[in-house]
């Protein structure tokens, strides 16, 4: 076969589910940056016209028709743009059969080719199992002298699938788009699976995610670029958006585009060709970006920064309003979310009780002035203690009135002046049941809700140290970081009265959580047995404050909410 060159542009982009119009004028533009560069092809990420996850969307008539709809206006637009000899490869929802997860492959002014397999159910993210006991069928585009096959995200997973029918037909080059959510270490897997599958084509994998943040679900792009051999040509830094331009060294097509294709198993072979196949003139080469992955807290870091600023941005907030306490975890959310959005647009609001330290109510304070954030001071202990005296309380529904009264303060004040209230609470607090319901777990959003506390204090002691490297004042307080974990509804209170300490506790949740673990098996690795036994307890007992806990970012493979749900009425017990 005779060699040829592409030159590809991943459109790492941040779209906004249901938001079709912006979307797909941020298609134009983007499209029109890599007609400046001089590429032949540009690739978008998956549902890109409708965003991802659509969800329930994709279940009403309107919306599939829209999208079908909006996909024809955008290859009319970019034709009359003079952006028409580009070969624009996009993500939508069509309606064929019900809805489907698309790739329509545009070149001027029309839709030369669609690649769609299976339906698009109301699954938050991709459902494997499904997918894979569905028939799918293989769509290959010849552009510019080069056979192009089109794949979407979840082709990626199967062994003996698309890619091989790829490599056994001979194309130049595959493409995948991608709504690839970011979980922790996912990185492990995502460049090694590319590999593979570049490996199995015989030919380049152009891979390119999106950035950004829907609901719960945080997408770090990564976007990349994989040759034959497995060399990665081109990586896109995470979330960053962008377009990304590299130059493919690609087989030219070696047989006509009408040649019989192979029969294969529960697979159609569709063959299609754009209307221009004049080689590109001859230009000078780029230099390609290839970043280097995040360490590890600076990956997470971004990945909670871009969380909270897209939610904030997509809901139409400005500003943010939290309980600042002093301690740690609050602390670490108010950085987050001043990273996000701008130290000026937080608000702090400490509420010392009658069991509030005075270093609590210092280290809140320095924490706002170090972010340059508001902050005020609302004495809670008169309000507290009408309740407390009204209905003769004590004992733990004294220490729960505290939180509640608190709770509801925040949530007048975002009644009040627009905020979005945001809830402090850690994964592993959520996991055993330490939070008070309607109390610290009021908010609109929890930035750390997937956050296990040692993680929690590494990403205090990161984000400190990293301001000092790049000569910036640490945000946090290194009170907030040292000192033990208190919620100080009681007089000298720590989290070890009730919880082991969170060396402990984290290992063991992480096991019985995320690893559906069972007691005996973590008793096994080495925990104490007893103790393993009454955090299960604890935490199945605590599903239904889970169950009403606001919306954070996922970071974790299984965080509470959209992975992980247990009957709230419920006798099993290991």
């Amino acid at each position: 076969m005779r060699p040829s060159r592409l030159r590809v542009a991943l459109a790492q982009v941040n779209y906004t589910v249901g938001d079709l119009a912006a979307n797909a004028a941020m298609v134009v533009e983007r499209t029109r940056t890599a007609v400046a560069a001089g590429a032949d092809l540009v690739a978008f990420p998956e549902l890109t016209l409708t965003g991802y996850p659509p969800e329930d969307l994709v279940l009403r008539r309107g919306f599939r028709s829209a999208s079908r709809a909006a996909l024809e206006k955008l290859a009319a637009d970019l034709a009359a743009e003079g952006l028409g000899d580009i070969a624009v490869l996009v993500g939508y929802v069509d309606d064929a059969d019900g809805p489907r997860n698309a790739l329509a492959f545009v070149h001027r002014g029309d839709v030369v080719a669609r690649y769609f397999k299976h339906h698009l159910p109301n699954y938050g993210v991709f459902d494997e199992q499904r997918y894979f006991r569905e028939g799918y069928r293989f769509v290959v585009v010849r552009h510019r002298g080069v056979d192009i096959a089109l794949t979407i995200c979840e082709d990626l997973w199967q062994d003996g699938g698309p890619f091989t029918v790829a490599g056994r037909l001979g194309v130049g080059l595959v493409v995948n788009i991608n709504g690839s959510p970011y979980e922790r270490n996912k990185d492990d897997l995502r460049l090694p699976l590319l590999r593979r599958r570049s490996a199995e084509a015989g030919a380049p994998v152009v891979y390119v995610n999106t950035v950004g943040a829907q609901d719960e679900l945080v997408f770090d792009g990564d976007s990349m670029v994989v040759s034959a051999d497995g060399t990665v040509v081109m990586r896109a830094p995470q979330y960053v958006e962008d377009v990304y331009l590299v130059d493919v060294d690609v087989e030219a097509a070696r047989s006509p585009i009408d040649a019989p294709a192979p029969q294969f198993v529960d697979m159609t072979v569709d063959r299609h060709e754009s209307a221009d196949q004049r080689p590109s003139a001859d230009r000078e080469p780029i230099e390609a970006v290839c970043a280097e992955p995040l360490p590890y807290e600076a990956e997470v870091w971004g990945a909670l920064v871009t969380g909270l600023r897209d939610y904030v941005r997509k809901n139409g907030f400005r500003s943010v309003v939290l309980g600042v306490s002093g301690g740690i975890d609050s602390a670490v959310v108010a950085a987050i979310a001043a990273d996000a959005i701008g130290g000026e647009h937080v608000y702090g609001v400490s509420m010392p009780s009658s069991y509030s330290t005075e270093h609590s109510k210092s280290d809140a304070a320095e924490l706002a002035e170090r972010l340059r954030a508001h902050f005020r001071v609302v004495p809670v202990a008169p309000m507290i203690d009408q309740f407390v005296s009204s209905l003769s309380l004590t004992g733990l529904a004294e220490e729960n009135v505290q939180a509640r009264v608190r709770g509801t303060t925040l949530m007048a004040l975002s009644n009040a002046e627009g905020h979005l209230v945001l809830a402090p609470g850690n994964k592993s607090e959520l996991a055993v049941g330490y939070s008070t319901i309607y109390g610290d777990a009021v908010g609109g959003f929890g930035p750390i809700k997937d956050v296990p506390k040692t993680l929690v204090s590494a990403l205090a002691r990161w984000r400190n140290a990293d301001a000092v490297h790049r000569g910036e004042n640490p945000p946090i307080p290194e009170n907030s970081i040292s000192k033990p974990p208190s919620a100080e509804l009681r007089p000298g209170q720590l989290d070890t009265d009730s919880l082991p300490d969170y060396e402990v506790l984290d290992p063991i949740l992480e096991r019985y959580v995320d690893g559906d673990q069972g007691v005996a098996e973590i008793a096994a690795a080495g925990f104490d047995a007893t103790e393993v036994e009454r955090i299960a307890r604890l935490v199945d007992h605590a599903e239904w404050k889970r169950r009403q806990y606001p919306p954070g970012s996922k970071i974790s493979h299984k965080n509470f909410g959209r992975d992980r749900r247990l009957p709230i009425t419920n006798r099993w017990v290991e």
